[in-house]
């Protein structure tokens, strides 16, 4: 999607559109220098109204660099007059440079035919991108959609998510007597000197449990841990944990049924995820028999759903007819809330754009 200011002739384009029509590497570049921080105040994103930061884009066949204001958290660059003419295109490498006016003409005609290709694409219910993930949205996950770009690799991610893995193949055959030895007990929480609080997190009940919870933690968990670093991913998802049971302990505190899963600390990636990257898109599939329906919402709104959901959950949970702990996703979507305000919310704002 691009967007125009009428008054100082500026523009405004997402990352998934400029993937499209400009050079794969100078794209990751430019990432890569978002990702890192640093440069300074420029002009208020067109979404959120930070400030975003001024980076300097090197050029091939120029020996002044590009200077661009990047927004990392809404994946929006803003170009000023005739600066978008200016990013370098899929073949800049290996083309000869054409005269300015046509290439002006060109990435224009481009920019057009690429927005007019994504309001197409919203119309038609705005279909994933790979083939594979189809199968998790027939299973009724959320599918993550113009994922930001990952500047390394989420260690942290890949190994939690082996380790519930692990742990789940080595108790499968006695899963029950497991569970009821080593899952929390809101009534007995101290039991075994307090080590179920940890042996809890690492459980579940069943196969669709574990694969739901380690589907969440690696779409939403490398882009958490590619933002914050693995030790702060880490304390994030430990305290989410730990305050999502805690949570389920004070809603329940006379259950004896043993509760287990990661999804209280999941909860809390899930959160500071939407909160951090709220324009990034999630995909739905809505089906009824043979009919099929894509939907893609913002990552904000599929927060705000995910919320009621957990409402929905809760009643279930207090009622006494539900086998979710929703009061402990919601203790973990506080702790995700806490680190967002801790670790990324506010910032400066030096003007206003406006679009």
């Amino acid at each position: 999607m691009l967007y125009h200011c009428p008054k100082c002739d500026g523009r405004a384009a997402g990352m998934s559109v400029l993937r499209r029509i400009g050079s794969k590497n100078s794209i990751r570049r430019l990432w890569q220098l978002a990702r890192k921080g640093g440069g300074a105040p420029g002009a208020d994103c067109p979404a959120c109204r930070r400030a975003m930061a001024e980076l300097d884009l090197p050029l091939t066949n120029c020996p002044r660099p590009l200077r661009l204001d990047v927004c990392a958290g809404c994946q929006f660059v803003w170009f000023d007059p005739r600066e978008i003419e200016q990013f370098p295109s899929p073949d800049a490498d290996a083309a000869q440079p054409l005269p300015e006016k046509a290439r002006e003409i060109l990435a224009m005609h481009q920019l057009r035919r690429v927005a007019e290709e994504a309001e197409k694409a919203d119309r038609d219910g705005n279909y994933p991108d790979e083939l594979w993930q189809c199968i998790p949205a027939m299973l009724g996950m959320p599918v993550e959609q113009n994922a930001p770009e990952l500047a390394r690799l989420p260690w942290l991610t890949y190994g939690l998510a082996a380790a519930l893995v692990a742990v789940y193949a080595l108790t499968a055959g006695h899963l029950r007597p497991t569970i009821e030895e080593y899952g929390l007990v809101p009534a007995d929480m101290l039991r075994h000197g307090g080590v179920t609080f940890i042996t809890s997190f690492f459980l579940h009940g069943g196969v669709m449990h574990l694969i739901g919870n380690v589907y969440f933690l690696l779409i939403f968990g490398d882009n958490v841990e590619d933002d914050l670093g693995w030790w702060r991913c880490a304390v994030l998802l430990a305290i989410a944990a730990l305050v999502g049971d805690v949570v389920h302990i004070f809603g329940e505190p006379r259950s004896a049924i043993p509760c287990v899963g990661a999804s209280g600390g999941i909860s809390g990636i899930i959160t500071y995820y939407a909160l951090r990257f709220p324009h990034a898109r999630v995909g739905f599939m809505f089906r009824y028999w043979f009919y099929f329906r894509w939907v893609s919402v913002p990552a904000w709104v599929a927060l705000v759903l995910w919320f009621f959901v957990q409402l929905v959950f809760v009643y279930h949970q207090r009622m006494g007819i539900g086998n979710v702990a929703g009061l402990a996703h919601l203790g973990g979507a506080a702790v995700g809330l806490a680190a967002w305000l801790l670790w990324q919310a506010g910032g400066p704002k030096e003007r206003e754009v406006v679009l």
